[in-house]
């Protein structure tokens, strides 16, 4: 009998980016933006996220988070242009990057390097109701002008502004803890 063989290359940081990868493409399609597994795990890939998986200390600083987001999600909106999806903006690129920075780094054991503490996360309608509802931070506006425009409608800047509100609301905590809110679990 002969043993399964296993691809060489194969090895947990390929396996970290498999996952990702799919959890990311899971949560980023929407019934106006549908795409598979595949295709996500190709406009991730355009970005470079896969190749920052070795070490958070790879990943952009605090001060750096921001400026360098924005950057990934203009390539991923050009890459998708590129796999022939039309309604896939900045929203939708944020919620795939988002989501796989989460599972690789937050979910992975790297929850208190500053960097990772730094890293945006994911935006959703579920998210945004309740942090409206709850008054979360003090600023219901914020919320209610972003659950409004609905996160996959997001432009560049309307994100920011919702980010800015996380950074608001988390006085300093790690930006992932704003999750807490977030009944997507249920």
């Amino acid at each position: 009998m002969k043993k399964a063989s296993m691809l060489p290359s194969y090895c947990i940081l390929e396996h970290k980016h498999r996952f990702s990868s799919w959890a990311a493409s899971r949560a980023a399609s929407t019934i106006t933006c549908r795409f598979n597994v595949r295709t996500g795990k190709r406009i991730i890939e355009a970005t470079g996220l896969h190749l920052l998986l070795a070490d958070p200390g790879l990943l952009p600083s605090p001060v750096e988070i921001d400026d360098v987001h924005r950057q990934w999600c203009t390539v991923a909106v050009q890459a998708a242009v590129e796999h022939g999806l039309r309604d896939f903006g900045h929203g939708v690129a944020a919620k795939l990057i988002n989501v796989y920075l989460k599972g690789t780094f937050v979910c992975g054991g790297h929850e208190s390097h500053e960097n990772v503490e730094a890293l945006h996360p994911p935006i959703d309608s579920l998210l945004l109701e309740e942090l409206y509802i709850h008054n979360v931070g003090g600023l219901q506006a914020t919320w209610d002008t972003a659950r409004k425009l609905r996160w996959s409608n997001f432009d560049s800047e309307q994100y920011q502004a919702v980010i800015g509100g996380v950074r608001l609301a988390m006085a300093g905590k790690p930006l992932w803890q704003v999750e807490a809110h977030w009944r997507g679990f249920q």
